[in-house]
């Protein structure tokens, strides 16, 4: 009979840890919801859920410092369920923000299992407030023009040409760039069917001026052989 008195406080905290979570992961998953993200209301409290059971759990069996074990674990576990929903399409990268959604989600089931609510709720507005609020900001920014010469990206300088005039295109394109101050990082030949290739260039810089590059590939283009030249920029992470 002296076990139920022990029992019962102990269930009843671990159902409110739960509670706390579902709640709150709900808060955050409906905002993904909304906006339709791969990972949504339910994948959001899953995964505040099992991180609050997780540390609950690690919590009773040995304490404090098998919480603190558990979160770590939890920690590590949760990237690779982030890992799933983030993809890659050719040069964007697509799910970074829901994936961050998901670890933070983990946070709060974290608190919510380690009896901090309200530090659980803190988390939750925040990243709420990071999802909305934010969100104005980030349009304008994106909006706002820029200069080539401003930004650090990944520069890669094309032209397309015969497979039999792969060599003098690859020669010339790495001459032109370096004349232009450009020097070529790395540099490969890409097959565009039985009657094209294209010879793609990689620059060492990380800032340009696009109006040098346009130089460059307007010169390219008038060359002997040259079918078509043209130069693009992946934006640094």
């Amino acid at each position: 009979m002296t076990i139920g008195p022990y029992i019962l406080p102990e269930t009843l905290n671990s159902a409110i840890s739960l509670i706390v979570a579902f709640v709150l992961g709900t808060l955050i998953g409906a905002e993904r919801q909304y906006r339709q993200r791969s990972a949504g209301l339910r994948t959001a409290v899953l995964v505040a859920l099992g991180a609050a059971a997780f540390v609950d759990l690690g919590v009773r069996l040995t304490g404090n410092e098998g919480g603190t074990r558990t979160v770590a674990y939890v920690i590590s576990g949760i990237g690779f369920l982030g890992a799933g929903v983030i993809m890659k399409e050719g040069m964007n990268v697509r799910g970074l923000n829901t994936a961050a959604t998901l670890w933070c989600s983990a946070a709060v089931g974290a608190f919510a299992g380690a009896d901090l609510p309200l530090e659980a709720l803190f988390v939750t507005v925040a990243v709420l407030a990071c999802n909305t609020l934010l969100r104005p900001l980030v349009n304008a920014i994106n909006r706002a023009p820029i200069r080539e010469s401003e930004t650090e990206a990944t520069y890669e300088v094309q032209v397309t040409t015969s497979p039999e005039g792969a060599g003098p295109a690859r020669d010339l394109l790495v001459e032109r760039l370096e004349a232009a101050s450009y020097p070529v990082a790395g540099i490969e030949v890409v097959e565009r069917g039985e009657e094209a290739v294209e010879v793609v260039a990689t620059l060492l810089a990380s800032a340009v001026e696009a109006a040098e590059l346009d130089a460059v590939t307007a010169e390219l283009e008038r060359a002997p052989g040259i079918r078509h030249a043209t130069w693009s920029a992946q934006t640094a992470d």
